[in-house]
């Protein structure tokens, strides 16, 4: 009977402690709330695209040739006119020279023709000769003129040629590509090799943004941007729609526009080719904002019970109360407006709102009754509340002393 006793005992005592554990207390309410304030509120599309420079030129050369010294390398600050490369001129120069025997050699035969037709015309005009005579020396010296006249042309090709072996910079810049070594073959037999790309200025640049035909119709010039680059984590760039190419492209049946954005690079940071993660702002507005998610916020009858809704009446637009007096819990009728649940202090209570421009976590507010520092609630959540129990409670009668404390009396078994 007396293990009975203290078995029993036990049970009821472990029964006890875990009541006290787990049994909760009251319900505390904890509300997640957003203070309105004035902050910017803006619509972007995004995009990617690559950035370049604004003014970028290839260089190549109308001449083919041997390239006998390149004067400048990648990188290079370069003025108008600076001389960038040579091509070796033997050739070119051994046909200049053919070409001014020509010019001679067709003088000689015009010179000659002139004084022939002279003759003739004298001794026709004095019916000494024959019409045909006389024709003959007109069409030769017609012929011998236009020798002339064609190895002229071909001595000044020949000039012009020979300054083509001279490669110029066109513009002032920076050398951005060198295709060509000192000793390398270049041919223009088809098309003109580039030879170098020469960037205007590097401090102003430019994206090319890919933008979706579904974005293209919100994309007006004038508007502003921002864009990040991989190159830089964290830092974001600005910049301005400059222009909007009509002409498509077509991608996997995906129609994008290319759109031009201008962006200062006072620090030269950006390099040609990088690639941009952009953001265009469509439409920006600044004034009251207050969250979305308030606006899904309403009260269950646990909350309304242990806050009472104020019976403040809430201005509204002409003479409809929104908010009438009412006896008890009774929630105003917000039915033909949205609304918000405002907290102070201890209290709750409804209020009439109107907003804008979002961007789905923000909304410009632009009527109601709600004001700038007004506490919105956003969510509510409960938590409970447990006993509080000290370690080795008197459960079991007062802690058993040291064993060292001979004098000490243990406590019974």
């Amino acid at each position: 009977m007396k293990k009975k006793i203290i078995i029993i005992a036990v049970l009821v005592v472990a029964a006890i402690v875990a009541a006290i554990i787990l049994w909760p207390s009251k319900k505390e309410v904890v509300f997640s709330t957003f203070v309105v304030d004035t902050a910017t509120v803006e619509n972007t599309i995004t995009a990617t695209g690559n950035i370049e420079p604004v003014d970028k030129v290839e260089v190549g050369t109308q001449v083919s040739g041997i390239v006998e010294k390149v004067y400048v390398d990648y990188n290079s600050h370069v003025k108008k006119g600076q001389l960038l490369a040579e091509l070796d001129k033997q050739t070119l120069k051994e046909r200049l020279r053919q070409c001014e025997s020509q010019v001679t050699s067709s003088q000689s035969q015009l010179k000659h023709a002139q004084q022939n037709y002279n003759r003739t015309k004298e001794l026709y005009e004095a019916k000494a000769t024959t019409k045909v005579e006389m024709e003959d020396a007109e069409h030769t010296l017609v012929q011998a003129q236009s020798s002339y006249n064609n190895a002229q042309t071909s001595l000044r090709e020949a000039k012009v040629n020979l300054g083509y072996a001279e490669i110029y910079s066109p513009i002032d810049g920076v050398i951005l590509s060198k295709d060509i070594e000192e000793g390398q073959t270049v041919a223009s037999s088809f098309n003109t090799p580039t030879l170098f790309v020469i960037a205007r200025d590097l401090k102003k640049m430019q994206v090319e943004a890919n933008i979706d035909e579904a974005d293209i119709g919100q994309v007006k010039k004038g508007q502003k941007c921002t864009f990040t680059v991989d190159a830089y984590n964290g830092e974001e760039f600005s910049g301005v729609v400059e222009q909007i190419r009509l002409q498509p492209t077509t991608t996997n049946n995906v129609v994008k526009y290319t759109v031009i954005l201008y962006a200062s690079n006072p620090e030269e940071k950006l390099y040609p080719g990088m690639t941009a993660s952009i953001s265009i702002i469509t439409r920006q507005e600044t004034g009251n904002v207050a969250k979305m998610e308030a606006l899904n916020f309403n009260p269950d009858k646990t909350i309304l019970e242990a806050f009472k809704p104020s019976k403040e009446r809430v201005p509204h637009e002409g003479n409809k109360d929104p908010m009438p007096n009412r006896e008890g819990n009774e929630e105003p009728d917000f039915s033909q407006r949205k609304k918000v649940w405002i907290k102070n202090g201890n209290s709750i209570r409804p209020c009439p709102i109107e907003i804008g421009l979002d961007d789905g976590v923000n909304a410009i507010i632009t009527g109601g009754d709600v004001q700038k520092g007004d506490t919105l609630i956003l969510s509510a959540s409960f938590e409970q509340k447990k006993a509080k129990k000290e370690a080795g409670a008197n459960l079991f009668g007062p802690p058993r002393r040291d064993s060292k404390n001979r004098g000490g009396n243990r406590p019974p078994m």
